[in-house]
């Protein structure tokens, strides 16, 4: 498959979408190529051995959608496959058990691909359930069409969202924890503070089941930080994911919480300005990295180098594996994420359109099967590289699910308008104060 990409500094609408949807096409391939095709589960990255990934599993039920309307698998075999998928994921064992799927609802950041069951000594994750929640109603909003299959699907996608305790993820306290492990019980963590914990409360308190009580939300802004940068009014924080992860979903054009009315902000226009924000960091590029500028830039959860120190140019140089990197504030190793860009596009589509354009030159797989490698590093010189420098030698199922769908929401809105008829959703954004616009 050979693919040219335009290098107009100035592309017009038509010539973007092209070169953006065959970027979508490529990217999705992951989903199709990395699932074992007898349960549906998803592997977490494309290094052998690999287990899968919980919140990758979403990510793939939310791209079903897309999946069909782009034509890639006609609705009827998508309608079986997203089935297939849900019916093993209700089917796996729940329970306190050290080699159980999941307990309370939830289920372990990593399964093992063939047995569905607990990976490694991972822990129970809510915000990672959350992303399968997400993408098991995408597939149940979906699907609204009065057949066996579709009807199965509604059924298996809401009983899984419904099966979750929500309460008991608290542990008695206001905010949610970040998980729990049977050995030890929950997690020290709290879900405080803008993240991507917005999409977890939303979830929760839409829950019919075991809903968060009202006050929990209140308790997860309350924390918020709201700052001023480069001249930029904004609510930080650092890593730009998480400023998109819950916007896959949500469309937060014009409706805003309590929070948001005292600031006259939402959170789309908040995304936007921190995407400015990472651009101009790479500007000013206060700590000196190869690359970075005005059409390189995005910081992010990602891989890294690898652990360790390195002088580079007579600079000694703290490099990190995975991390979640942050602009202004770092961590900071000169390692660029192109799909995090590439999320941004519904924020700031003027400065993203030509960053990705910026990567397509830096032989960085844009058109080659998965789409753009995750990460890079400039400023890391590697022996025997094709491009002299550090590239990620593997795709992530998490980072694939972003670009999908966020290509989608600027193209045609797909997701958010499914998402705006998943009555959950609608409750859970009603419950924590959420008014205007589309609700």
């Amino acid at each position: 498959m050979s693919h040219t990409i335009s290098t107009d500094p100035d592309p017009d609408r038509s010539s973007t979408a092209q070169d953006m949807a065959r970027l979508q096409f490529t990217t999705l391939l992951y989903y199709l190529q990395c699932t074992n095709p007898d349960n549906g589960l998803v592997r977490d990255k494309t290094e052998p051995n690999a287990p899968a990934s919980i919140a990758a599993i979403g990510m793939a039920l939310a791209t079903i959608p897309v999946i069909v309307e782009r034509g890639v698998i006609v609705r009827e075999l998508a309608a079986k496959i997203t089935g297939k998928r849900l019916r093993f994921l209700l089917d796996c064992r729940q329970g306190p058990e050290l080699d159980a799927s999941g307990h309370n609802g939830f289920f372990y950041h990593f399964l093992d691909m063939e047995t569905g069951r607990r990976a490694w000594q991972c822990e129970l994750s809510t915000i990672d359930s959350a992303f399968l929640f997400a993408g098991a109603l995408t597939a149940a909003t979906y699907f609204d069409r009065d057949t066996a299959d579709e009807a199965e699907i509604r059924q298996l996608g809401m009983a899984l969202y419904e099966r979750a305790d929500w309460r008991w993820a608290c542990d008695g306290g206001p905010t949610l924890t970040h998980g729990w492990r049977p050995e030890d019980g929950f997690i020290p963590y709290r879900w405080r503070g803008y993240d991507e914990g917005l999409l977890l409360y939303l979830l929760g308190l839409g829950s019919p089941t075991h809903p968060l009580p009202p006050e929990s939300y209140s308790a997860y802004t309350g924390s918020y930080d709201w700052r001023s940068i480069y001249g930029r009014e904004l609510l930080y924080s650092g890593p730009l994911f998480t400023h998109q992860l819950s916007h896959m979903w949500v469309d937060f054009r014009g409706i805003r919480d309590a929070f948001m009315r005292r600031h006259d902000s939402d959170y789309f226009e908040n995304s936007r300005q921190a995407s400015f924000v990472q651009q101009e960091y790479a500007i000013r590029n206060p700590l000196g990295f190869t690359g970075y500028g005005e059409y390189c830039w995005g910081f992010t959860a990602c891989d890294g180098p690898g652990w360790g120190k390195r002088e580079i140019n007579s600079v000694d140089r703290e490099i990190f594996d995975y991390i979640a990197r942050g602009a202004p504030f770092g961590p900071d190793d000169g390692t660029v994420a192109p799909w995090v860009v590439v999320a941004s596009l519904p924020f700031a589509p003027e400065i993203v359109v030509p960053t990705v354009r910026n990567f397509a030159r830096l032989n960085l797989g844009m058109t080659r099967l998965f789409g753009f490698k995750p990460s890079f590093n400039q400023t890391y010189a590697v022996e025997n590289s094709p491009t002299g420098w550090w590239v990620s030698p593997y795709h992530f199922g998490i980072d694939q699910g972003p670009v999908v769908l966020m290509i989608e929401n600027y193209l045609t809105g797909l997701i958010w308008n499914i998402m705006r008829r998943c009555a959950p959703l609608v409750t859970g954004l009603r419950r924590a104060g959420f008014s205007g616009g589309w609700l």
